[in-house]
This record gives structure tokens, C-alpha cells and sequence, in this order.
């Protein structure tokens, strides 16, 4: 099935490179938008909402449950960030950061008032806004896994946490969130905690920001998703001691029936070497590091399946079905984990970060098995860091490893391919109005170098 972009495909495309070049401009000069010192004085508490359902960020800390840096507080003045449960998306930001350039990117979450009182810049949203349906996590590692996804608008720490025991949603926002950004992932070795992983972490460990793999997806305006899996570009520096360790588990899409584009889409290390990959479209983006596009077509779901390496140079992967549409179950957060069972959910793609395509693609064999329950179980809970872990440094930096060059890059090729195909003239002008639009955009990302 080929897809033919549209004009609202390219809309999509054209702010998800502009999201990359602003994340380009950001630098890593910054930690935090400098705050007007005098506002500090003030007896305002700015507390965290604790009854409207969010997930409260290490609550015992200085940012009391604000999806903020451990030693950043909320204070008066100034837009304090919040993280939603599994498979939603924050709706509440300043409304007149409509751009994604700094320090307007930092302006996510509730307002805190010079009387230190929390205020919605957006009173008849709610806070969260369920983005499902689209993207599972599917866990077959045999331990739970901790995908920690960043906080945009807000400091883009991978602070808000998914514990994925078998099956869990992963919102994929839509053009209507902020700026038509992307969800980006991080996705930690299994066994691993949202304690430990979601939080920026330190070079000692492949984990938080050092973990190997990342994701990235969104939904342009015609419902089509863009996935993105690949290598974490910081795990590959030469500053990373383990950065030639290859990981004891790997990734992959899958997609329930037949209707997607760019797969196999796969990081196999029972195959593959550090910053090697299994598909036909592989591309290099921030920092070299590898990853491929798979295109989701309306009313389809995909999965990022976490898989143990398998000895064999095989995996536990398998094909998936399409699912029944049934109703699901929602759970509330609270500071206790809580499971979930359901047949279905949804999530919104999108793929992020590149600069440079190419790259070799790798091939392997995937066995195909009968399909498990589908028993989400989501761990929904405040998050602290461990008791074990040594004083960890938060100096957050904006980060360019999820950017959309990728994305990009793939649709233009889906976009030829659905020009080859068809004997009107629309897919050829929807193809070349998106290489124009996507081209100035990259032309302006490098005008802000």
C-alpha cells in the first residue's frame, strides 16, 4: 500500500525539521530559563496539583512533583511543566510560545502567579488529551522495561515515565499539540526502573540519557503516523566508555495488518553491531547516529517491540494481527503502580532527528509465532530516584538525537514512490511541494548555525 503525501503531510513534515533546527539553535549553553531573581522572594507555595490526575515527578525533591529538574522548583512567575499518564499528552502551555525557540520551548505546564497561586493559560482544556490508539510498547524481554519519554514544552529531560510490563500505550501527538511537535522516547535495558531511567542519569551506565535505542513519532492532519526507532547518539560519543558494548536487547517495529511502509525496521544484536540496523531505508542522522521511518496509515496501530538478544542470531519477534476494536480501561494515577487490562489502544507517531541518509542495510530472518493476550500492564506512579543511586548532575540540554530529518527523508521517499504510482499529476506535485517545503525548512536550520 503506498501513501501519497498531502499538503497536511507536509505541514507535519515541515514543523517536525523546523522542531530539529530549533533544537539545533538551542546550543548546550542553557540549563534553565534565567528567572528574575526578585521573584524568588516571594512566599508563594506553587504546588503541584495532587487531584487532577497527573504523575507526580520525584515529589520529595525540590521540584516537588513538577516535571522539572530534582533541584529545580516551581516558582512564582514562571510556567512550571507537568507529565500526564501513559498514552496522554499535556495540553496546557504558555499561549504565546507559539514557536519552537528557546526560551519559549520552556514554557510548558500550569502558570504559577507572582502570589504563587497555579493557574491554566488554557481553562477550558484539560491537562492531559488521551493521544492512544496508534503505538504500543510490547515488551518480550522477560523484564519490565522503562520507556521515559522528554518534556517539550519544558526542558526536554527524559523525566515522564511508561513501565512497560507486557503491553502499554505510548501517546503519538497530533497536529494539535504543541507546535505539531513529537513524542520522543528513550528506551532503557530491561530491568531497569523508571526510578533509574527516567531521569538524565551520568556516563556511567547505558541508561536515561545514555540509553542505546530512542523512538520519536507523531500524526500529520491526514492521520498517517511516523515511527522512528534508532540509535542514541550520546551513547555512541567518544566521551561514552561503553560506547562500543553492544546492548543485550534489541528493537522493532511491527504493525498490526499490512498497511505499513518502511518495515522491517529493526536493531537485532544478535546480528547487528553497535550502530547497525535491519531494514531497506536506513539513515544516519544526529551524530551518525542510524535509525529508520516506518509510515502508520490512519486507523492502523504499530508496536515497538523490546526483544532479549536471541544466541541463535534469531528473535522472539512476531507478526502481529489486526486487533477488535474494543473499549478500554482507564486508570487513574495515583503514587502506586496500577495494571490495566485491555485489547486495544492507540498512540501517535512521529520520527525525529537526522541529518544524512545512507547507510547499509542488514538482513536477518524473523520467526513468526501465535499471538499472546494483549494484557496491558502500565505502571502509572509518582517517580523517585533511587536510594541506591550516587548525587547525579541536572544540567539538562535541549538534545537534537530525536530530531525529523528522518522522517523527512522517508515520506519524501514514500511520497516518490506514490508519484511512480499513480497516473496523476497529484502525487507528483503533493512530492514536490513537500522536498520544496522540507528543503527551505533545512535551508533556515542552517541559517541559524
Amino acid at each position: 500500500m503506498k501513501f501519497q503525501i498531502t499538503s497536511s503531510g507536509a505541514l507535519a513534515l515541515v514543523a517536525l525539521i523546523g522542531s530539529a533546527a530549533a533544537k539545533h539553535s538551542h546550543g548546550h549553553s542553557h540549563h534553565h530559563e534565567i528567572r528574575d531573581v526578585a521573584l524568588e522572594k516571594k512566599s508563594g507555595k506553587c504546588q503541584f496539583p495532587t487531584d487532577a490526575g497527573l504523575v507526580a515527578i520525584t515529589p520529595n525533591l525540590d521540584n516537588a512533583g513538577w516535571a522539572m529538574s530534582p533541584d529545580e522548583p516551581c516558582k512564582p512567575g514562571n510556567y512550571c511543566p507537568y507529565a500526564c499518564p501513559p498514552g496522554e499528552v499535556s495540553m496546557q502551555w504558555d499561549p504565546k510560545a507559539t514557536s519552537y525557540t528557546y526560551p519559549l520551548s520552556m514554557r510548558g505546564g500550569l502558570y504559577c502567579d507572582d502570589d504563587g497561586n497555579i493557574q491554566k493559560p488554557f481553562p477550558n482544556r484539560d491537562y492531559c488529551e488521551s493521544a492512544t490508539g496508534v503505538l504500543k510498547a510490547h515488551n518480550k524481554a522477560g523484564k519490565s522495561v522503562s520507556f521515559c519519554q522528554t518534556v517539550l514544552p519544558g526542558n526536554e529531560a527524559m523525566l515522564i515515565p511508561t513501565l512497560v510490563e507486557t503491553l502499554a500505550d505510548l501517546a503519538v501527538p497530533g497536529m494539535s499539540y504543541w507546535c505539531s511537535t513529537s513524542a520522543q522516547y528513550y528506551i532503557n535495558p530491561p530491568g531497569v526502573t523508571t526510578e533509574e531511567g527516567c531521569v538524565w542519569g551520568s556516563s556511567e551506565k547505558p541508561v536515561g540519557n545514555w540509553s542505546p535505542y530512542t523512538a520519536g513519532a507523531n500524526t500529520d492532519a491526514d492521520g498517517n503516523t511516523f515511527l522512528k526507532i534508532g540509535w542514541n547518539p550520546i551513547y555512541l560519543e567518544p566521551t561514552t566508555p561503553f560506547r562500543n558494548e553492544r546492548p543485550d536487547f534489541g528493537v522493532e517495529i511491527n504493525c498490526e495488518g499490512d498497511g505499513c511502509e518502511g518495515l522491517p525496521c529493526k536493531i537485532d544484536p544478535a546480528v547487528n553491531d553497535v550502530n547497525e540496523m535491519v531494514g531497506d531505508d536506513i539513515f544516519a542522522g544526529a551524530g551518525g547516529a542510524k535509525g529508520c521511518v516506518v509510515t502508520i496509515p490512519k486507523g492502523q496501530t504499530a508496536h515497538i517491540v523490546v526483544f532479549e538478544k536471541e544466541s541463535d542470531g534469531s528473535t522472539s519477534s512476531e507478526t502481529i494481527p489486526v486487533s477488535t476494536p474494543s473499549s478500554t480501561s482507564t486508570s487513574t494515577p495515583t503514587p502506586t503502580s496500577t495494571s490495566t487490562t485491555e485489547t486495544t489502544t492507540t498512540s501517535t507517531p512521529t520520527p525525529t532527528s537526522t541529518s544524512t541518509s545512507t547507510a547499509t542495510a542488514t538482513s536477518t530472518s524473523t520467526s513468526t509465532s501465535s499471538t499472546t493476550t494483549h494484557a496491558m500492564s502500565s505502571a502509572v506512579s509518582s517517580t523517585n530516584l533511587p536510594k541506591s543511586s550516587p548525587t547525579l548532575s541536572y544540567t539538562y540540554q535541549p538534545h537534537i538525537l530525536t530530531g525529523s530529518a528522518e522522517i523527512f527523508m522517508a515520506s519524501a521517499t514514500t511520497a516518490a514512490a506514490a508519484s511512480s504510482s499513480t497516473s496523476t499529476g497529484d502525487a507528483t506535485t503533493a512530492g514536490v511541494s513537500v522536498l520544496t517545503l522540507a528543503f527551505g525548512a533545512m535551508a533556515a536550520m542552517v541559517a541559524n548555525f
